[in-house]
């Protein structure tokens, strides 16, 4: 077939989603620290024409939301020629590491570091 298995995709939006979160100053490592832990809820992929192998990919994650959940965007692009390929979504939301319970409200330790951002 020489296409990208479709697996493959949720991987390409980890590594995106890691590299924005290190720009936004929260990556794991510090979500841990002040407490919380970000589980995805949701996830979801559009498919908009096959990645092939060998293809060279560049992936752009967008924080869309922020104050009660994190709401990234994604989109898969083609590196040379700019055509989309794929668009995503994930949706993460807070929740006390030592207690595990769901937040309403995203924590200051992220909220603050976006609004410093804007």
């Amino acid at each position: 077939m020489q296409v990208v298995f479709y697996g493959n995709y949720a991987r390409f939006l980890e590594q995106a989603r890691c590299a924005l979160l290190d720009k936004i100053g929260y990556n794991y490592t510090e979500m841990a620290q002040s407490g919380y832990m970000w589980p995805i809820v949701d996830m979801r992929l559009k498919y908009v024409r096959p990645a092939r192998f060998g293809q060279e990919l560049r992936v752009i994650a967008s924080l869309r939301e922020y104050e009660n959940r994190l709401r990234i965007e994604y989109r898969v692009l083609d590196h040379a020629s700019g055509e989309t390929l794929t668009k995503a979504e994930t949706i993460q939301v807070a929740v006390l590491a030592e207690t595990m319970e769901l937040c309403l409200e995203s924590p200051a330790a992220l909220t603050d570091r976006v609004r410093g951002l804007l």
